[in-house]
């Protein structure tokens, strides 16, 4: 079972209306935005990845689905496994770094035990409190799709992280993304729809659009490359292909009328329209759309790139 086809089972449940229809990345109560994610040891993190890293990359991406609700984070709740002594006090100093730059606090959680040589399962929910949330389907036709900062570093960070190729800076990308609070809370009085690039610009893209009942264009030349990505990957059709497949930016991708300038720093990389679907361009020229458009669990192994 794909993720996608989990999620459909899942709508016919009985929904929470703060649910979403359980297309969005959060959910809601009132004022306040709830979300949780977990990451695996060997499919969201590498075992040789420092412990205080993974820490904060727990903690980041959990914060990065209430930037995109334009959130103030107001506390999160842990879930871990305890397991080797050096490893749990290194994550806990990690942990606590990360909260002070992030400004948030520990609610509470869980521990468990999990059997001798089983990979870790690290859980964070993060609460936060928007007074307008905007939903991953509120673009409308005519609507422009724009993203901050740069795309695609994370999948050659994580070859750096594995020692394949030397870039601190990719590695860094892969290991401690930063969310985009600041950016999601003045982009939340405005955009139409937003949602964080967590599986890849294209694969959330089209989920915008879909949930939006919308199609989609996407301007491949457009899409903004980091000077490190560049040095590595290059920015030709391949590399920039690459980048919008990736996942694990973290930026925050969101959608405004046309004519509408952004109050953060963002690139114009789309366009949505009546109709469904995705399409690619580069230049003009429209191109096929990738086979695998970014990240979607299916019950497979490997980390994920």
């Amino acid at each position: 079972m794909t993720e996608a086809e989990f999620l459909a089972t899942l709508r016919a449940l009985p929904l929470h209306p703060g649910a979403r229809d359980l297309r969005d990345d959060a959910a809601t109560l009132g004022e306040l935005v709830l979300t949780t994610d977990t990451l695996v040891e060997d499919v969201h993190f590498l075992p040789t990845d420092p412990a205080g890293d993974v820490a904060w990359k727990l903690l980041a991406v959990n914060l990065s689905d209430l930037a995109a609700k334009g959130a103030v984070p107001e506390g999160v709740l842990l879930n871990l496994p305890l397991s080797e002594d050096g490893w749990d006090r290194a994550f806990l100093a990690g942990l606590a770094a990360a909260l002070a730059a992030f400004g948030t606090r520990l609610i509470g959680g869980d521990t468990v035990s999990l059997p001798g040589g089983a990979p870790r399962v690290l859980t964070c929910t993060a609460i936060g409190r928007s007074a307008r949330a905007p939903a991953r389907s509120g673009a409308r036709p005519g609507d422009q799709l724009w993203v901050t900062g740069t795309i695609g570093d994370a999948g050659p960070g994580l070859a750096a992280a594995r020692g394949e190729i030397d870039s601190p800076d990719l590695r860094d990308a892969y290991r401690r993304p930063r969310p985009r609070l600041a950016e999601g809370r003045a982009l939340g009085q405005v955009v139409t729809a937003m949602a964080d690039v967590s599986d890849g610009l294209l694969i959330d893209a089209a989920r915008m659009a879909a949930a939006s009942g919308l199609a989609v264009t996407v301007r491949l030349e457009a899409v903004p490359l980091s000077g490190a990505y560049m040095a590595v990957k290059g920015a030709d059709r391949a590399a920039r292909l690459s980048a919008v497949t990736a996942g694990d930016d973290y930026e925050l991708l969101f959608a405004l009328p046309a004519g509408v300038a952004p109050p953060v720093a963002a690139t114009w990389v789309g366009a949505f329209a009546a109709g469904e679907g995705m399409t690619l361009t580069d230049a003009g020229e429209s191109l096929p759309l990738p086979g695998r458009l970014g990240w979607e669990h299916d019950g497979g192994a490997g980390v994920a790139d």
